[in-house]
């Protein structure tokens, strides 16, 4: 059968070309945010990446008397000292000795900036920012005040931290 010349199967994929075009779908990628996950005690967080400044290898941390207990010492970074914050103590989780796999993640908030020893730093990734959920309800309420959203990643929970909240308890 034709039409006007042309096959009748020439007329549908031609009006299935024009449908197409007409609709001119525009594929907007959402925006991400990037996250670094680390652990504490088995237990999986993450920092928005924009607050991360460097993550280092475990150094010796130099103690300084009379500083506040969430505080383990000082450290050099590239000839900068950097105060080094105990984030179990925040978290209401029982301290961890140091291994060969912690780190040292440099975090700066609005008007503060310090170093945070953690247990692993496990990956740095993006995620959607649809792909971020408001924290549980069951959270502690000591820890919840520094808890910005909960995502997932490779089947984990990762409660996700807001690095300004915490300076700014330290400031007070």
């Amino acid at each position: 059968m034709t039409f006007a010349g042309k096959k009748k199967n020439e007329v549908v994929l031609e009006e299935a070309k024009k449908r197409r075009e007409s609709k001119k779908n525009v594929d907007v990628e959402e925006e991400k945010v990037g996250l670094v996950l680390f652990s504490l005690n088995d237990k999986y967080f993450a920092f928005h990446g924009s607050t991360v400044k460097a993550i280092l290898s475990y150094e010796e941390i130099t103690y300084v008397p009379g500083c506040r207990d969430y505080i383990l010492g000082i450290i050099s970074v590239r000839g900068d000292i950097e105060s080094v914050l105990n984030l179990h103590i925040f978290l209401n989780l029982p301290e961890t000795e140091p291994t060969p796999k912690s780190r040292i993640v440099i975090a700066a908030g609005e008007h503060f900036r310090s170093g945070i020893l953690v247990d692993t730093v496990e990956d740095v990734f993006d995620i959607p920012k649809s792909g971020i959920k408001p924290p549980i309800s069951t959270l502690d309420t000591s820890v919840k005040e520094f808890v910005v959203g909960e995502v997932r990643y490779n089947e984990k929970n990762v409660t996700l931290l807001d690095i300004g909240k915490i300076f700014a308890k330290i400031a007070t």
